[in-house]
């Protein structure tokens, strides 16, 4: 189905617009991320398929088969930081089911049960590419505080007595 009205091109201007963004924030992502596990790649591209699923014109059903099975392959690798996002997607595919193909003939009669369907589905599915990209975030790059911790300690002569090293 196609939608049109007044907003439709401007909203998917929009789309686009969100999609170069998410694109954005990979590469960020991938230029500062430092901490490597063997879970990371199978996290990235959870939350990398979940941003392009949120910033596409479309959100078809077919899209969140692709989100399930990279749901299970994190939740089958020791390490992930994405299960609890990996489980925030069963409800999202069950709306998404209960929405295509039951409340179909509705939704394009403009009723008020299969819309609410799809705004529950689409905040879900928001709340779980958002959720997403952070805890991939926090998994893999240094947080400034942390950098500052661990930064080498000045080399010099000391200035402090040591009287338990002292002979």
């Amino acid at each position: 189905m196609e939608f049109l009205g007044p907003y439709v091109h401007r909203a998917s201007q929009l789309s686009l617009l969100l999609t170069v963004a998410a694109f954005g924030w990979l590469l960020l992502w991938r230029l500062r991320a430092r901490r490597w596990t063997a879970a990371t790649p199978y996290d990235a591209a959870l939350s990398a398929v979940l941003l392009f699923t949120l910033t596409s014109r479309v959100i078809s059903p077919q899209y969140l088969i692709w989100l399930i099975g990279l749901a299970a392959v994190c939740l089958s690798v020791r390490g992930t930081c994405q299960r609890p996002v990996a489980l925030l997607l069963i409800p999202v595919v069950a709306l998404t089911s209960v929405d295509f193909p039951l409340f179909f003939d509705a939704a394009v009669a403009g009723g008020w049960r299969p819309t609410a369907v799809i705004v529950a589905r689409n905040v879900l599915l928001l709340a779980a590419g958002l959720w997403s990209a952070g805890r991939l975030w926090r998994a893999t790059v240094p947080s400034r505080a942390r950098r500052r911790r661990t930064a080498p300690a000045p080399t010099g002569p000391r200035t402090d007595t040591d009287p338990v090293g002292t002979v």
